[in-house]
C-alpha cells in the first residue's frame, strides 16, 4: 500500500486561496483528481491525504465533498479556527465525513506565531488531543521555538510536523534546525512529513545532495517509524515535477532502510498516523 500523505486539489475561482496569485502561472488554474491521476498510476501509488490549501470551513467543505467522489481519496485533513468558540461544531460537523482524517494548524501564516499559545487555543488543542485526533503542523524552522512551547503546553497532542518544517535548504543551514527537531522528535507521537523540500531549495538550481543532510537527520531522530512521504502536489511543480519529487524522496533515504521500513514511510505510517480503515492497509 502506497499513500501519497500530502497534496492539494483546487478550485481556483472558489477564491479564497489568496496565496495563488495570478502571476504564479504554474498554480493559477484548477487541480483535480484527473490530473494527479496519472502520476499516482505512474508510481503506484495507491492512495491520498488531501490537504486543506486555504484557511476556510468552505475549502474544507469541498474536499470532503469531493472525497465522496473520488477513490484515490483516503484522508480528508482540514481546516477550523480553533480560536472560534464554536470550533468543535466544526469538528463534530467535518467529522460525519468518513473520510475527515483530522485537521491543520497554520502557524506558518501567523504575523505573530505565539498567537498558537493563546489559553483558549492550548485548550483546543488539549480537547482534540484526548480524543487522539491527528493534528498537521504547517511551520517554518523559524517558528520551531514556539512549536516547541506548544508541545511542552499539549505533549499528547498526536501531531506530524509537515514539509521538515521548512528548513532554509536553500542557504544549506542546518542549526539551529537539526537541534529543534530533534527535540520535536523526543515527543513520542509526533510525526514528520518527508514532503515539501523542493521549494524550500534553490528552485531553478537544485540537486538531489541538497537534501540529503536533512532527510538523513528526520530518519535519525524521528525513526523510519514516524517519517511519511508527501508530495506536495501540486505546489511542487514550482520546482520540479511529480516524477522529481518522488525520485528525490526514494534517492534520498539511507542506503541501509530495509524494505520494510520504506514501505512505513510510504504508506504505512501515514495509515497509522491518520487512523486509516484497516481496509486500506
Amino acid at each position: 500500500m502506497r499513500i501519497d500523505a500530502h497534496q492539494h486539489y483546487w478550485r481556483i475561482n472558489r477564491n479564497d486561496y489568496g496565496w495563488i496569485t495570478r502571476d504564479i502561472n504554474v498554480l493559477y488554474r484548477d487541480f483535480f483528481p484527473r490530473d494527479l491521476s496519472p502520476h499516482l498510476q505512474s508510481h503506484g501509488i495507491d492512495k491520498t491525504i488531501v490537504v486543506q490549501a486555504a484557511p476556510t470551513v468552505e475549502e474544507t467543505e469541498f474536499l470532503l465533498h469531493l472525497s465522496e467522489q473520488e477513490e484515490t481519496i483516503v484522508g480528508v485533513v482540514g481546516w477550523f479556527d480553533l480560536a472560534d468558540p464554536f470550533h468543535r461544531k466544526h469538528f463534530d460537523r467535518f467529522s460525519q465525513y468518513k473520510k475527515f482524517v483530522g485537521f491543520r494548524v497554520m502557524i506558518q501564516d501567523m504575523e505573530d506565531p505565539s498567537l498558537i499559545l493563546r489559553p483558549n487555543v492550548i485548550d483546543a488543542l488539549r480537547e482534540y488531543a484526548k480524543l487522539n485526533v491527528p493534528v498537521d503542523l504547517l511551520v517554518k524552522a523559524s517558528q520551531l521555538p514556539v512549536l516547541l512551547k506548544l508541545l511542552k503546553a499539549v505533549p499528547r497532542m498526536r501531531g506530524v510536523v509537515d514539509h521538515l518544517a521548512k528548513p532554509d535548504i536553500a542557504h544549506a543551514s542546518l542549526q539551529p534546525w537539526k537541534e529543534h527537531m530533534a527535540e520535536i522528535a523526543s515527543y513520542p507521537q509526533i510525526y514528520c512529513k518527508l514532503s515539501g523540500m523542493v521549494t524550500e531549495a534553490e528552485r531553478e538550481k537544485w540537486a538531489p545532495s541538497d537534501f540529503t543532510a536533512y532527510v538523513l537527520h528526520i530518519i535519525e531522530v524521528f525513526g523510519a517509524e514516524r517519517v511519511i512521504y508527501g508530495s506536495d502536489w501540486p505546489v511542487c511543480l514550482l520546482a520540479a515535477s511529480y516524477d522529481d519529487v518522488w525520485q528525490l524522496a526514494n534517492s534520498s533515504l539511507p542506503e541501509t532502510l530495509l524494505e520494510p521500513e520504506r514501505a512505513n514511510i510510504f504508506g504505512y505510517n501515514a495509515a497509522r498516523f491518520y487512523k486509516l480503515p484497516s481496509n486500506v492497509l
